[in-house]
């Protein structure tokens, strides 16, 4: 979740052939969609692992990524192009969605399992699909809309699954709806940005928007962002490297040599990888109802990104 990019915003980067002997992009893209997948997934794992306020873990992450993204370009010292005027303000937006984002989905993990949070909060593409077509005027053909189907019985499925653990693993599921909400307006913004926008200057002023709501919200709500052991520390700085840089900035990478349609479908991996992970390293077994309606889900997203995109070509 909240991903930087890789590839150009025109189209694919230009492509030479490759010397005697050498791995093919194509084939460097394909091991990488898997490297990334995992290492996405691994972001339940982390949050997991901290005892901190989800509001502490989500400022952190966010405030060690910047450095992370700044670096390769400071590093190379070359320029960095700033949003301004409107796409300032389009960025701020952008940055309070996924500072609502990271302390929701975070916050859900408290309550329920890793895999009813992973897989609700990756319904997503629903919110995006829905919002893009009003703001944007994308539209979705009307056989997208099964899987939209699919997806409300596999959410019923979860739901009845978890009514056992009682009223907070049920307030867990909302609260990664809400990530999902949160995380649909996030992508719907940047979306119109990264149009316009050098990738670079984008993450790190949505970023550092998104770090400043929550420091905010920590100091205004009296939430200790401080004073941690040093495996909470080792933590936040694994949540920006793993799920953020090597997660979803090679995802975007990849989408220079394969077919957008690949990449999106790869990421219906992370929930799946991520309750495998949690299943052995933490003990997090989800119930069969659970477990079915997680698969119901992410087959109705498949369903959906398949049919949305083959509109587009």
């Amino acid at each position: 979740m909240g991903g930087l990019g890789g590839a150009r915003p025109g189209g694919s980067p230009e492509r030479e052939a490759p010397p005697v002997g050498a791995v093919a992009p194509e084939t460097l893209a394909h091991l990488a969609l898997i490297l990334a997948v995992l290492a996405a997934a691994s972001s339940s794992i982390w949050v997991r692992l901290s005892g901190a306020p989800a509001v502490a873990k989500a400022f952190w992450r966010l405030a060690f990524s910047i450095p992370l993204v700044l670096a390769p370009v400071l590093l190379r010292r070359r320029p960095v192009a700033w949003p301004r005027g409107r796409d300032l303000g389009l960025a701020v937006a952008s940055g309070a969605f996924l500072a609502a984002h990271f302390a929701t989905w975070i916050a859900s993990l408290d309550y329920t399992s890793v895999a009813s949070s992973t897989v609700l909060v990756s319904t997503h593409p629903f919110l995006v699909t829905a919002i893009a077509a009003r703001v944007l005027g994308e539209r979705t053909p009307a056989r997208a809309l099964a899987g939209v189907a699919l997806a409300v019985a596999g959410g019923a499925l979860i739901a009845w699954g978890d009514w056992g653990g009682g009223r907070a693993v049920l307030y867990g599921d909302l609260l990664a709806l809400a990530g999902a909400a949160t995380f649909a307006g996030y992508v719907t913004l940047g979306r119109v940005l990264r149009r316009r926008l050098d990738v670079v200057g984008y993450a790190a002023t949505v970023y550092g928007v998104a770090a400043a709501v929550l420091l905010g919200v920590g100091l205004l709500a009296g939430v200790p962002l401080a004073g941690f052991a040093a495996a909470d520390w080792a933590v936040f700085l694994a949540l920006a490297v793993f799920p953020t840089l090597l997660g979803h900035t090679v995802m975007n990478w990849a989408l220079g040599y394969v077919r957008a349609g690949l990449v999106s479908v790869s990421v219906l991996g992370e929930p799946l990888a991520g309750a495998v992970l949690a299943w052995f390293i933490l003990g997090d077994r989800p119930g069969p109802l659970v477990l079915l309606g997680g698969a119901v889900i992410l087959a109705g997203i498949a369903w959906f990104v398949r049919a949305a995109q083959t509109r587009g070509g």
